[in-house]
């Protein structure tokens, strides 16, 4: 298996998009992904990018990746925020995931962070055994909240 981590460029987008509808399907969730691949390709290359990836690719294919941003917490300060992770199901077992997190933790190490954040589902047991093998703090307690945009247009 020849594996190659390397930072995410603008080519990459449609592929990361197929990865994050799996990823979706997987959460019980395949009609929550609604953003368009431009809105996506803008985010991350445009003239005000909002996040970074890495990919993971075997023999030329991207097969998982990892898509962070910088979250700003008045509690922490500056964190690296770990929004999606994912390696594809078929490779999955071949320690692709831990290189790629892994390569995660090295950029929150390198950059101006006070540590790294993410989420994982309460029942996704296979994503908390492997978290739990950093050590990983899980907290409970937290209810996530959000506004849709047709919630936001009714202010």
């Amino acid at each position: 298996m020849n594996l190659n981590i390397r930072i995410a460029v603008k080519e990459d987008c449609l592929r990361i998009l197929e990865l994050i509808n799996e990823l979706a399907i997987y959460e019980n969730a395949p009609d929550e992904v609604t953003v368009e691949l431009n809105h996506f390709i803008d985010a991350g290359f445009g003239s005000n990018p909002v996040w970074k990836a890495f990919v993971a690719e075997v023999d030329g294919l991207v097969v998982g990746f990892a898509l962070f941003y910088t979250r700003y917490s008045t509690w922490k300060g500056s964190r690296l925020y770990l929004e999606d992770f994912i390696v594809t199901e078929d490779m999955r077992g071949k320690g692709i995931g831990k290189v790629l997190f892994e390569k995660v933790i090295e950029e929150s190490k390198n950059g101006n962070y006070n540590g790294m954040v993410w989420q994982v589902l309460d029942w996704n047991e296979p994503a908390i055994n492997f978290y739990n093998k950093y050590n990983a703090s899980l907290e409970s307690g937290w209810l996530n909240a959000a506004l849709s945009t047709e919630q936001v247009k009714t202010f």
